[in-house]
């Protein structure tokens, strides 16, 4: 069957390669339902045909020949010879026949059309070819049609066509043109939708441009259009500018011409607020058809608009924000401050976790305070609250709240330091292994949509829980009872030339250390094989976590299937260590470049042996304090006795459940995954690892409407968004204190704070001494365990904070910088136990120092400088 040369307008054959874009589109549209005026087209195999019945390819090759599309002029002269060999040449008589028969089926006598081109290599998501070719308005009658045809045909030659073509590395060979007839829609208000603003990228934001009379003049350019930028979600407007319009086209006769706008309408809006919200309903669904933002031509005429176009914008800038510089307090007076569990989210909040996490753990909070103190700890209900976007500690401290901080608080502090060992290792712990357990038992594959967000649900619940009980039981008992500790023996116990009270508190068996112990072990296990040892060392790291999870292709060394097997092992034991609390950042369990980057430095025997080191803490640790005892007597014994019992005890728990924080992570993460896949199948969002970046309640919705096999909203400009406004606040330090006060509830806080960027120097920075020690060394400024491969052993390590996904790098540092941290941190501890120098809380170190610049960490005196 031979191809047809003519097409109803929404006809199923009305394909790209049949009709061309501007053709296939319409078609698309109106078989979705939306308003676009009738007409049919002419097809692709109606130009063949009038290209090679009046041999005119010849014609073309010979003048494209002489193009050089440096020299303009030539392609002018190329258009024009072929232009005037098409309007010389006959349209076949069967074609001009089914033409004027497809035109003669319009209602109406000889109505007036727009006659479009509309190319095979037009409209497309990666080059619009917006104005290459031609349109002629208001034509009306056969002959004229006709006419208008093989301009449109010859169109697709103009020296503009020709030249864009060029540009966009589209070969002219095989193009083809359709022609779009249309009933022309005789338009009292006329312009274009962009479903994203193109002047700044806001994928939130639509724009309309609108003028009076037919849109001609708005595409054109020809006059000034009033502008709507409008919230697409909402259909609220945003902002509204009315221009001052002096033309506008019009219908005349069987021409369009532009004339004068009346005086009285040039400064008036040509849109009515229902025009504008149906209008912002029409692009939020075109957009959502088509997957991607579009730029829309439409109509007005007699109350009811009409889609005359759609094509996909092609060149968007990226969204752009401006860092914030204010930080809005929801209660003026505070306090709100950056420490605590906060220290565990550096960065902005990504929308996922900000909206469903943050909840879960405040709510956790109050639940935790209840069970275990009692009373009202409504003093807690907003407990961790963000500020352009980055968690903040905040603690409302009214009349009521200090009697229950007077009455069942600190009452409680006892009982909570006697219990909370027990409280943690035996109720909170198994509770949360028990949800974790219960869902890494269940296939994500066989789940409903609403099933995998319960399960999201119900694991970040458990995390909340977790974390808050450690908030009471581990991180609070472990700094009180270090610092009543370090009080006892400064006062009571300590002698002039003896050691810090942090020494008699080294050498624990910590979960981090253990881990560490474990890849050391590996490493001497590798050893034991050289082949394996070989390849292990001179195969690039990211090429080994590759073949990790690659099944089939493993390299051909007898002890690999083994090691990755114990490699593995390793990681599902210890792989759940969070770098960032925000469950949107990847795993060690899924990165796993830092251990590997650690195993080799074992392996290539560099890297102090942890349990040598532990051993040589612990012999350390026991003989001072076997000293202290044996000097000491009466109260100062059983005081000395009881604090480092406690202080001991509440180090190791500390390290322990900060370790297990992320516990649940593994399974959310993969649960999320196969929830993003399938979001993504339904053309919701472009990539899986985006579904971090919806809120809760978009997920929730979505997985409502995946499961009823409903058509989703297209996410994707939301996300761009999102994505954009995060990097802008990524941009800046935010405050550790809002607003800056030198007490809380009696507490000096300089203790607590990083230095502020005011105090610092360009040469040196001040922050807390954490690790005793002085090295000089090359800084290596890390913000994220994507950029942990660019760690080199005998670096120092400058990062914002860290967590105990980080402690690979302390065993290839010589030195700890970090802009958030205090002696009780994470970082000071570590750096400790492994006897590097260490200086936290320096607020600015990762942003004035720039990696493989000279710098010196005195350990001692709390100094780093710029050398």
């Amino acid at each position: 069957m031979s191809p047809q040369l003519i097409l109803p307008l929404n006809d199923a054959q009305a394909t790209l390669e049949s009709v061309g874009g501007k053709g296939a589109s319409l078609a698309r549209l109106i078989n979705a339902g939306f308003p676009v005026p009738d007409g049919f087209h002419i097809t692709t195999e109606a130009y063949r045909r009038f290209v090679q019945e009046n041999e005119l390819q010849q014609n073309i090759d010979a003048a494209l020949q002489l193009v050089d599309v440096e020299k303009p002029s030539t392609l002018e002269e190329a258009a024009k010879v072929i232009r005037e060999a098409f309007l010389g040449a006959t349209i076949p008589g069967d074609i001009a026949s089914v033409i004027v028969g497809a035109y003669g089926d319009l209602a109406g006598t000889d109505p007036a059309v727009a006659v479009r081109s509309s190319a095979t290599a037009e409209d497309l998501p990666e080059a619009s070819f917006a104005g290459q070719q031609e349109t002629y308005l208001n034509v009306s009658g056969a002959d004229h049609v006709l006419e208008a045809t093989k301009k449109c045909w010859s169109s697709l030659w103009t020296a503009r066509a020709i030249g864009y073509r060029h540009r966009q590395g589209i070969s002219s060979a095989g193009v083809a043109l359709a022609v779009v007839i249309q009933r022309l829609v005789d338009a009292e208000v006329a312009g274009i939708l962009f479903t994203v603003n193109p002047v700044d990228g806001n994928r939130e934001h639509a724009l309309i441009s609108a003028a009076w009379g037919l849109g001609d003049a708005v595409v054109g350019g020809r006059v000034t259009p009033d502008e709507y930028v409008m919230e697409k979600r909402s259909g609220r407007m945003v902002r509204r500018e009315v221009a001052d319009k002096e033309l506008m086209t019009v219908v005349v006769d069987e021409e369009t011409e532009d004339q004068p706008v009346p005086e009285n309408l040039r400064n008036v809006p040509v849109l009515q607020e229902a025009d504008l919200v149906e209008l912002n309903r029409f692009g939020v669904e075109i957009e959502g058809l088509y997957g991607m933002p579009m730029d829309i031509e439409w109509a007005l005429a007699d109350g009811k608009l009409a889609i005359v176009q759609a094509r996909p914008i092609t060149a968007l800038p990226e969204p752009t924000f401006e860092p914030p510089t204010d930080w809005p307090m929801p209660d003026p007076k505070g306090p709100y401050m950056r420490g605590s569990i906060a220290d565990f989210m550096p960065d902005p909040l990504t929308p996922l976790f900000l909206t469903m996490a943050i909840p879960a753990i405040n709510a956790a909070m109050g639940r935790t305070m209840k069970e275990m103190i009692g009373g009202d700890a409504s003093i807690l209900e907003s407990f961790i609250t963000t500020i352009n976007d980055y968690a903040y500690q905040y603690v409302k401290l009214g009349c009521r709240d200090w009697l229950w901080v007077v009455f069942r608080m600190l009452p409680a502090i006892p009982r909570l330091l006697r219990d909370s060992e027990r409280h943690w290792r035996e109720v909170a712990r198994p509770q949360y292994m028990e949800v974790v357990t219960r869902w890494r038992a269940r296939s994500p594959q066989e789940l409903s949509a609403v099933e995998l967000i319960t399960g999201v649900d119900e694991l970040t619940n458990a995390m909340a829980d977790h974390l808050t009980a450690l908030q009471v039981d581990t991180l609070g008992a472990a700094a009180g009872s270090e610092g009543l500790f370090t009080t006892v023996y400064d006062k009571l116990v300590k002698r002039e030339g003896d050691p810090i009270a942090a020494t008699l508190l080294l050498g624990a068996d910590s979960t981090p250390i253990q881990g560490e112990k474990s890849l050391y072990d590996l490493a001497l296990w590798s050893r034991q094989h050289n082949a394996l040892a070989d390849y292990l060392l001179n195969t690039p790291t990211s090429e080994l976590a590759a073949r990790l999870l690659d099944d089939e292709g493993h390299p051909e060394i007898d002890a690999w299937e083994e090691w990755r097997r114990r490699f593995q092992e390793h990681l599902q034991q210890y792989g759940h260590s969070i770098y960032d609390l925000d469950f949107a950042k990847p795993l060690p369990v899924e990165e796993p470049l830092p251990l590997l980057e650690l195993l080799k430095l074992f392996i290539q025997g560099e890297g102090v042996n942890p349990h040598e080191r532990q051993q040589i803490l612990a012999a350390r640790r026991e003989a001072e304090v076997e000293a202290a005892l044996s000097r000491v007597k009466g109260l100062k014994l059983r005081l000395f006795r009881w604090t480092l019992r406690l202080a001991q005890s509440f180090s190791v728990m500390r390290e322990d459940s900060i370790f297990d924080i992320g516990l649940g992570y593994p399974v959310l993460r993969q649960i999320l995954h196969r929830l993003g896949v399938r979001l993504v199948n339904a053309g919701a969002i472009a990539d899986a690892d985006d579904i971090y970046w919806l809120e809760k309640s978009e997920v929730e919705n979505a997985a409502v409407a995946l499961d009823r096999d409903d058509s989703l909203e297209n996410l994707m400009g939301w996300i761009e968004v999102r994505k954009a406004e995060w990097r802008a606040k990524q941009l800046v330090q935010p405050p550790m204190q809002l607003p800056p006060k030198e007490r809380i509830m009696g507490i000096k806080m300089d203790a607590f704070m990083p230095v502020s960027a005011d105090e610092q120097t360009e040469e040196t920075l001040k922050g807390i001494a954490a690790s005793s020690g002085r090295v000089t060394a090359t800084a290596r400024v890390l913000h994220s365990s994507e950029e942990f491969g660019q760690m080199k052993a005998g670096d120092i390590l400058v990062a914002e904070i860290t967590t105990p996904a980080w402690t690979p790098l302390f065993a290839m540092a010589a030195g700890i910088v970090t802009d958030i941290g205090g002696p009780l941190s994470h970082g000071s501890i570590v750096a400790r136990e492994y006897g590097i120098p260490a200086v936290l809380g320096t607020g600015i170190a990762t942003r004035v120092i720039q990696s493989g610049q000279q710098i010196t960490v005195d350990g001692d005196a709390g100094l780093v400088t710029l050398n």
